[in-house]
């Protein structure tokens, strides 16, 4: 069988970093992204998250191929940001809304062990309230 072990999709080899970065020569403040081991979850989560960015021009992003676990990610912005400046705000942008949303799981969680789990209602992941 020629398809690829399992394995392959998730861990990067020795030697390759995780994300690589290459200026575009053609286009002012433009640049590509390489990601290795993602796929369109991560592509399109980096995507929408940079869209939100008023200092982004365009963001999109491509799976080369099936077989090729990585995802090329090209970003323009204006004069008043780089590439790698919006790239690093969504990144952390992201995790803080994660690790927000993580907290209100965990809320909610701790609620239902307690006996709350009709009464608890998380509204839009922003706030708790009981009724």
């Amino acid at each position: 069988m020629n398809a690829p072990d399992r394995y392959e999709r998730f861990v990067v080899p020795e030697g390759v970093s995780k994300v690589s970065y290459e200026r575009d020569t053609k286009i002012i403040n433009a640049a590509s992204f390489t990601v290795e081991r993602e796929d369109h979850t991560i592509g399109n989560i980096l995507r929408m998250q940079l869209h939100r960015d008023e200092n982004v021009l365009f963001a999109g992003y491509k799976l080369p191929h099936p077989l090729q676990y990585k995802i090329l990610l090209r970003i323009h912005t204006t004069s008043q940001s780089s590439p790698m400046q919006a790239y690093n705000q969504a990144i952390n942008d992201l995790d803080k809304e994660l690790d927000h949303l993580k907290n209100e799981f965990e809320l909610v969680s701790q609620l239902n062990i307690k006996g709350y789990s009709a009464q608890a209602k998380v509204c839009r992941f922003t706030s708790l309230t009981l009724q």
